[in-house]
């Protein structure tokens, strides 16, 4: 059966998700946790949650998914020993220094692909089954009929999300948060300033999405074989969180839901299927408005009947003993859990004997327990009782040493040995290299000696890759390859190799196996999000010969990087600060005569640049260019330059600024190297 998997920030929706019905709870702990401002759970509230889900059969799944700094790898060891102790079945990672890791120290826990990892195509899927993920947590903006092509994938469990609020850019890819306010959301801190009125063509708030609901969809989604059902919503009201595990009950089970209490309870103008169902126009944006906000005050009283008593969900296998001259005796089982106690001595009976649908009647009455009568056996002398009381005393002891016995929390094992070793200071090149990145071949100078490495969109290359461009071009592969847009790269790639190419250069864990398996050299992007020695070295092994680092990283941070990976920065472009496939300039009627650039305004008046990508998503650039090519740039093994709306000859001029060390005229922005980014 489909796993129904709830949100849980603390405690009391702890006690909310499992009453209503859950099959899974998802938590963090104070670290490391993609819902920092939650109210989370420590070492023991942790270990005590996983005590009262397993007693009452519900999986618990820790959330391990930002990126790690190196200075937080020991914390992070710190936290793996914890979740270990905890008992939990699951931990749900982003970054690759937590991969290895839980893998190398503690692999008798199920590891899962976090949607931060933005896993959307059969590549990517394929590529955590081989980093030996047993789930993926897939991409929320996948259609119903590209879902159902990846659960064809053996070998890997699928995750998908049901209901909750929906994120305008491709999770892990989102990094406004953290240019414009230093809290990232890769680090657990979004501020959400995509909920803000930014415009767009004459519309507001272009950035806010409805909230997704799409129970209705369970019952196709669970015969294309995906295995667990995500409600969102870590940071919202055991209310919310009651009302949602409630409704996805209802809908797994074929049975109708109240769609309207939903509503109420929480969303933004109503919901959206937009992205399940391809219609991504419009109609899918909304926000909060204070009459949603009425609405929920007027029914959250109502929704607490959904959590205010146990659910008896288990069924129990009871025995029942009554013989002349000797203590009563009821055995309860359930699975392997087994307990027997022992009551009142049988007593002859003067009117009405005992017979096993009187004491079964007794036995049966397990409210206010986890607990129900499912199979009964009775072994009764003739002519004995027992008193209806004592026969509720039985019940009760066995009933409560039964999930005693059933919340005892069983630790994983874990490795001695520390997992990072291995990696020492990092040696820089002798001879920094210099890499480009442009958006089409137009803007590329006359002259491309200053370039080692020239990087171009695949989409964007023609067949002839000879002259300069032979032994400097990698391909860029798209950042968002999604399955209808999949199979026509992979042939792009291969036309392009039999002419020559030589390097990809990869945005996401799919372009890394793909490159790899092309037998090509792999250049990975900054939005891989590689934040630390043991990240680069997991890159290093699973194919990338070459890492541009986070941009959400210092400079002194990136500089004191370890390993033997080399490594550099991306030190001018305007950043991709998100990668959307519901585009803001996006009518109810379609795209229209839309050139493919648009600008999105925020409430302060900042322009930024909104480019089209083939209509097949588009992305959101920074208000102004990062520019520290006038910085030391030393102990790096090369320099990124990533050009997206520059034309030739500014491409020359900036080049040449950045080769010189020298200022850069106009707006500009050293990003977050000179900050500390929460």
């Amino acid at each position: 059966m489909a796993e129904i998997l709830a949100p849980v920030g603390g405690p009391a929706q702890l006690e909310a998700a499992v009453r209503a019905g859950a099959d899974a709870v998802y938590l963090g702990t104070q670290g490391f946790n993609a819902r920092r401002n939650a109210e989370n759970f420590s070492g023991d509230s942790l270990r005590q949650a996983v005590s009262y889900c397993h007693a009452r059969g519900v999986r618990v799944h820790v959330t391990v998914n930002t990126i790690v700094t190196d200075d937080e790898l020991g914390a992070l060891e710190r936290e793996l020993e914890v979740v270990a102790n905890s008992g939990a079945d699951a931990v749900i990672l982003q970054d690759l220094a937590a991969v290895r890791l839980f893998r190398e120290r503690c692999p008798g826990i199920e590891r899962h692909a976090s949607t931060q990892m933005a896993v959307h195509n059969a590549d990517g899927v394929i590529a955590a089954r081989e980093m030996g993920f047993t789930r993926v947590v897939l991409a929320r903006e996948l259609s119903l009929e590209e879902i159902e092509k990846l659960c064809k994938i053996p070998g890997i469990e699928l995750e998908v999300f049901i209901h909750g609020a929906l994120c305008e850019c491709l999770s892990g890819a989102c990094y406004m948060s953290a240019i414009i306010g230093e809290r990232s959301g890769n680090r657990g801190l979004c501020a959400q300033p995509c909920r803000t009125d930014f415009k767009c063509g004459g519309r507001n708030f272009v950035l806010s999405l409805k909230d997704l609901s799409a129970e209705h969809y369970m019952r196709r989604l669970i015969d294309a074989g995906v295995a667990s059902f995500k409600i969102e919503g870590r940071m919202k009201r055991p209310e919310y969180v009651a009302a949602a595990v409630d409704a996805c009950v209802k809908a797994r089970a074929g049975e109708p839901y109240d769609t309207e209490l939903l509503r109420s309870v929480f969303s933004r103008s109503g919901f959206t299927d937009g992205h399940l169902t391809g219609v991504r126009n419009a109609d899918m944006f909304g926000i909060r408005t204070a009459q949603d906000a009425e609405d929920s005050k007027a029914v959250l009283s109502s929704v607490t009947s959904l959590y205010r008593r146990e659910r008896s969900s288990l069924g129990v296998d009871m025995e029942f003993s009554l013989l002349r001259g000797k203590p009563s005796a009821l055995t309860v089982r359930l699975g392997n859990d087994e307990v027997t106690v022992s009551g009142e001595t049988a007593q002859e009976a003067v009117n009405s004997p005992a017979d096993a649908e009187y004491v079964r009647r007794s036995l049966a009455k397990t409210g206010g327990t986890p607990f129900y009568l499912e199979n009964f056996t009775a072994n009764i002398d003739k002519g004995v009782t027992l008193p209806a009381s004592a026969l509720n005393s039985l019940r009760r002891e066995a009933l409560e040493k039964l999930l005693e016995k059933r919340s005892e929390v069983t630790a994983h094992e874990v490795t001695p040995l520390p997992c990072y070793y291995g990696w020492g200071v990092h040696e820089p090149a002798k001879k920094q290299a210099v890499w480009a990145r442009f958006s089409d071949l137009s803007q590329l100078p006359d002259d491309l000696s200053a370039y080692d490495r020239v990087i171009v969109p695949i989409e964007r290359l023609k067949d002839d890759i000879s002259g300069q461009l032979a032994e400097k071009l990698a391909a860029e592969l798209s950042p968002a390859a999604f399955p209808e847009y999949e199979d026509r790269q992979r042939d792009m790639l291969k036309a392009l190799v039999q002419k020559g190419l030589k390097a990809v250069y990869a945005e996401n864990i799919y372009g890394v196996k793909l490159g790899r398996e092309m037998g090509l050299c792999v250049l990975g992007g900054p939005c891989l999000n590689a934040a630390n020695s043991a990240a680069l070295e997991e890159y290093k092994a699973l194919g990338v010969d070459e890492m541009t680092v986070s941009f959400e990283l210092s400079m002194s941070k990136i500089k004191a990087l370890g390993g033997y990976l080399p490594r550099g920065a991306l030190v001018y472009g305007r950043l991709p600060l998100m990668r959307l496939r519901a585009c803001p300039a996006r009518g109810k009627k379609g795209c229209g005569n839309c050139p493919g650039y648009n600008k999105l305004t925020d409430r302060l008046g900042v322009e930024f640049p909104l480019v089209c990508h083939e209509k097949r998503f588009s992305t959101v650039l920074n208000s102004v260019p990062l520019y520290v090519g006038d910085k030391n740039l030393s102990g790096l093994d090369h320099i990124l330059l990533y050009f997206t709306t520059e034309n030739k000859n500014e491409c020359s001029y900036i080049t040449r600024a950045c080769l010189n060390g020298d200022e850069l005229g106009g707006k500009k922005t050293t990003g977050l190297y000179y900050r500390n980014v929460k």
